[in-house]
């Protein structure tokens, strides 16, 4: 029977009902908390995860977890869990470590004794008197305190998952891979409906789009860290990637279209999609916005326009929105989602939104202003 792990995928404020919804076309049980979703599973099942996320940023093992005043309950309760398990005598594990709301508020601190109480377990486990030489494979620990209670986990994943080795060049302010999966999701967009992305910048939110109507996993040309720990079987590697090869659809007819104003973004766009094995699948055109026009209907346009944050960027900002309101409302049966930073956006838009959600594109907060269209048949 295969041992089961306690899991956490991590994930953006705002995210985490989307991970869950992942987590749950997944075939996985579920239970949705602020910044992650716990859920069980095997060494394929994290695997699986890790290759399958689109709207995640890591996934980890919940290696143990218990509530802790002292430094001497941190010791203890760090040296009672199973490193062993996890770890060779030779593994390199970094701990890394958050406190918030909790007696023991100096993460350094923290670090230390979690790091003492795993050597003290190692050693104990591999009978060794001497300094650990952490010249193995790589295991990135974490030791998070909340409300003095502890989660100690062990990532799974390695470089983010958005990074998902497709983007060659990304251009300025690109937009994490997740977080524009995660705007293709929030959509009603179905596959057979055109898609448009009038501000597509390097692209990653068409390229997204078309891994979402493939059904390509996300991961699948990258690797993870839990490959590299001895204790991972390693046939799982080709045989977990192999299953969701064959979930891709290659055959389906696809409509995506992408438009920027600047010819060196389209450029980039091209080669990312390109790099994704997707380059027949999007149309790219340097075009602006206002200038953009359809005759197709029951479409989507996802667009993430350039916020006007900096200084005396604002105005030009406001302006797309009002080019934007003014070729949109002709398209009645297209549904039309754009984030956006500035809370004016429905004044210079033209229109109030039918929905608004907020979210966070790194610590910057942004709304998704949403508009349904009237579908027709």
């Amino acid at each position: 029977m295969e041992e089961k792990y306690h899991l956490m995928a991590t994930a953006a404020a705002g995210l985490e009902s989307l991970v869950g919804k992942e987590l749950e076309r997944l075939g996985y049980e579920h239970q949705v908390e602020n910044y992650r979703v716990r859920f069980d599973g095997s060494a394929r099942d994290i695997l699986n995860a890790n290759i399958w996320l689109r709207t995640a940023d890591r996934v980890k093992i919940i290696v143990g977890e218990f509530d802790a005043k002292t430094f001497d309950d941190l010791f203890e309760g760090v040296k009672a869990l199973p490193w062993e398990s996890y770890l060779n005598y030779d593994s390199e594990f970094p701990v890394a470590g958050r406190s918030k709301k909790s007696e023991l508020f100096s993460v350094p601190d923290v670090q230390a004794i979690t790091k003492k109480a795993i050597v003290n377990r190692l050693q104990d486990a591999y009978h060794i008197r001497t300094r650990l030489p952490e010249n193995g494979y790589f295991a990135q620990l974490e030791v998070m305190l909340e409300n003095d209670h502890v989660i100690v986990t062990l990532d799974t994943t390695g470089p983010s998952l958005f990074k998902r080795g497709y983007r060659v060049e990304k251009g300025s302010a690109p937009l994490k891979e997740n977080f524009a999966a995660a705007l293709v999701l929030l959509t009603n967009w179905h596959p057979d409906r055109p898609f448009v992305d009038p501000t597509t910048g390097s692209g990653t939110i068409a390229i997204e789009a078309a891994l979402i109507g493939r059904n390509i996993a996300p991961g699948l040309i990258r690797d993870f860290d839990i490959e590299k720990m001895d204790w991972f079987d390693k046939s799982l590697s080709d045989s977990v990637r192999d299953e969701a090869e064959a979930q891709a659809d290659y055959d389906r007819a696809l409509d995506i279209e992408a438009f920027d104003i600047d010819q060196s973004m389209i450029d980039i766009a091209v080669e990312n999609a390109k790099h994704a094995g997707l380059g027949q699948d999007i149309i790219f055109k340097q075009l602006a916005a206002k200038d953009w026009q359809t005759d197709k209907v029951n479409g989507v346009l996802v667009s993430n326009p350039p916020y006007g944050e900096r200084l005396g960027e604002l105005d030009a900002a406001r302006e797309l929105y009002q080019q934007m309101g003014a070729v949109y409302q002709q398209l009645p049966s297209w549904s039309k989602y754009i984030l956006a930073s500035d809370l004016d956006f429905e004044t210079f838009y033209g229109e109030k939104a039918t929905k608004c959600r907020k979210l966070y594109n790194g610590a910057l907060r942004v709304d998704y202003f949403q508009y349904w269209g009237r579908r027709v048949k």
